[in-house]
């Protein structure tokens, strides 16, 4: 079919040149000329391209250097190592990464809708492409655990929630879902080809059984949901359990401002985890009811950018909220890090290097 629409425009000549161009112009585009199977090539208005362009680039870089900030604090300040905060750090190292890595391929699939890379290389991609954003869920049902712990159990805290067991809880859940991911592909038949005909050359995705469809469902959304809302209901209820206790112990016009600071607080805390919880579930629950019940590429294309946009919304979620978040920016943004035993500073107080 490609091959006689070639030959027919190379018969065109003198005052059909200007037919030729038009009709060559108006011809389908393919990936790869050359190949019979090649995937149809996605023709873009200039002005939409660059738009989508821009777009991908600003929510890339936004991504790369918020998770970077949060990186470099944790990472460098000594006061910052806690086993909290090695959660959040890994956090910010797979949003990252879903910034440096898969953002920039899941662009050129959506902008170009063209691999160029081979079969090895885009297995290998998707991989990471499902591994890190699950890695990042798996960090947010850590973070929920380490905060009931620490308020509705802060006694077995200290001994429970080590340094060693958080790290180790850390790469169990990488080591779980790259298992998982990969299964996934092996049981599809991504890597046997005799079961890819429906797939043509430059494609670079792999179609999910029903079954693997709900399986992933649970295990990467159900699951992690129930979880985080139910860890943080007991934690909303021990934290108005313990208000109630106090304010009922106090007396006296100091004790009533005691018992406001206190109020304040939880609803502080409460705000917060609302936060947090409603971000989780705007931005996964739409990624995922559609792609059970909605065909819709465009629609699927949509909801997955907002699942990657979420990565730069967890750095404001977990790190702003914090205090010593926009000390430790203003410190890395006026290099003074590289200052001698900036590391040892104390971040939770006024003091300056």
């Amino acid at each position: 079919m490609k091959g006689q629409k070639g030959e027919q425009n190379k018969l065109l000549t003198g005052g059909d040149s200007l037919m030729a161009y038009e009709t060559e112009h108006q011809e389908t585009q393919y990936c790869f000329p050359d190949i019979n199977s090649s995937c149809v090539k996605e023709k873009h208005f200039s002005h939409g391209y660059n738009i989508l362009y821009i777009f991908v680039s600003l929510l890339s870089v936004w991504t790369v250097i918020l998770n970077l900030l949060v990186i470099i604090s944790i990472s460098h300040f000594k006061k910052l190592h806690t086993p909290t905060n090695m959660i959040i750090l890994s956090l910010a190292v797979t949003d990252l990464l879903i910034g440096l890595i898969v953002m920039p391929v899941e662009a050129v699939k959506l902008i170009d809708k063209c691999w160029y890379f081979g079969d090895t290389f885009c297995g290998l991609t998707l991989i990471l492409i499902w591994v890190i954003p699950s890695a990042s869920l798996s960090n947010l049902v850590l973070i929920a655990v380490d905060r009931y712990m620490a308020v509705c159990h802060p006694l077995l805290y200290p001994q429970k929630i080590t340094m060693a067991n958080t790290l180790m809880s850390i790469c169990l859940s990488w080591v779980y879902y790259s298992a998982y991911n990969t299964a996934l592909l092996f049981d599809n038949g991504y890597f046997d080809t005799s079961h890819r005909t429906d797939v043509c050359y430059g494609d670079c995705s792999v179609m999910m059984s029903f079954s693997w469809r709900v399986t992933d469902l649970f295990m990467c959304f159900i699951f992690p949901c129930v979880m985080i809302i139910t860890l943080y209901l007991r934690i909303f209820y021990a934290v108005h359990q313990q208000v109630k206790v106090i304010n009922s112990l106090m007396k006296g016009g100091k004790c009533v401002l005691k018992g406001s600071v206190k109020r304040k607080s939880e609803s502080k805390a409460a705000l917060t985890l609302g936060i947090i919880v409603t971000v989780y579930l705007l931005c996964w629950i739409p990624y995922y009811i559609c792609t059970l019940t909605v065909n819709s590429s465009t629609v699927i294309s949509v909801l997955t950018w907002i699942v990657y946009a979420n990565s730069g919304l967890n750095p404001l979620v977990y790190a702003l909220f914090y205090p010593w978040f926009k000390k430790t920016v203003k410190l890395i943004l006026t290099l003074k890090i590289f200052h001698l035993a900036s590391s040892l500073v104390n971040i939770f107080t006024h003091h300056e290097l």
